[in-house]
């Protein structure tokens, strides 16, 4: 299936291994990604504080774009560019004055008939309908994640068309396991990491990242494994500075759960960007590779 593709700020900027990591994965999965010409920022949380209008109508342009394009479906690995943009398009849709009004400042239209995507979807089908399964080449034996959802993935300000249980995700689980790995059973997959409080409030950021990876390594995780470039960054940039106020010794490496379908259908490490993690994940992909020699000879 081709998708229309939307990036964001962030997947061109800090996050960018998410960007080529989701282009490789879908592509090794059989789909295309067209990225959309001429997009613009979402808004992400800033316009929502200065302009309700232009926190619709940021993504809604977006939105006309692919659809002006004859996409029926768009796809967006981010997790706040995704919520905003399904966010947008079901305002308008229930909304036929916003819409108009919107749309007669456009050059493309909003039809709002595009279904919005996250990443995590066309991975979730492929792990349903065994296909996933049935192209790995290095099984995940020895990832026990956590997976991180964060707070805007599945959460949302009011009701959307939304294919994963709000209060419980599981799609990621579902697809870890395709993949041969093991998830996890925990409390805090969609409790916030503190988001951009780390910079105006860092006491209290920590405080929310030390409550997450303190529930995730009682449990048993030897990872945490989310889908948010800003969840992804806190976990991972800001561990020894949560950790040592935890008094921890043990860190966990936070990947993207692109980089671990990456692995299982046989991408390589650099090639991923793996080695790009301020917590190094080689420990744990030579014990994945100590599992499966293990599991081979028995």
């Amino acid at each position: 299936m081709e998708y229309a593709y939307y990036p964001g700020c962030t997947l061109k900027q800090s996050a960018f291994p998410l960007d080529r990591q989701s282009r490789k994965v879908l592509r090794a999965l059989g789909h295309g990604l067209t990225e959309i010409r001429d997009w613009n920022c979402c808004g992400a949380t800033s316009a929502s504080k200065l302009d309700d209008f232009l926190e619709v109508a940021m993504p809604a342009r977006n939105i006309g774009i692919a659809e002006s394009a004859g996409f029926e479906e768009m796809l967006i690995p981010c997790s706040a560019c995704y919520s905003k943009t399904v966010v947008a398009k079901t305002r308008m849709n229930r909304d036929p004055r916003l819409k108009q009004e919107i749309n007669s400042e456009l050059a493309h239209q909003v039809r709002g008939e595009i279904r919005v995507s996250s990443i995590l979807e066309p991975l979730f089908d492929a792990a349903r309908s065994r296909e996933l399964g049935q192209r790995v080449s290095r099984q995940l034996s020895g990832v026990v994640a956590a997976c991180y959802y964060g707070c805007m993935l599945t959460r949302f300000p009011l009701d959307v068309d939304l294919r994963d249980d709000a209060e419980n995700p599981g799609f990621m689980e579902a697809v870890l396991e395709a993949a041969g790995g093991t998830s996890l059973d925990w409390q805090e997959k969609t409790f916030c990491c503190g988001a951009s409080a780390t910079v105006y409030d860092r006491e209290t950021a920590l405080d929310l990242m030390g409550r997450i990876f303190s529930d995730a390594l009682a449990r048993g995780a030897n990872c945490l494994v989310t889908l948010c470039p800003v969840c992804q960054m806190n976990m991972d940039a800001y561990q020894e500075a949560y950790c040592s106020r935890l008094g921890r010794s043990r860190r966990l490496p936070v990947l993207f759960i692109t980089e671990l379908v990456g692995l299982a259908l046989g991408l390589g490490y650099k090639e991923l960007y793996l080695d790009r993690h301020f917590v190094d994940p080689a420990p744990l992909l030579r014990e994945m590779e100590r599992q499966q020699e293990t599991e081979a000879a028995s």
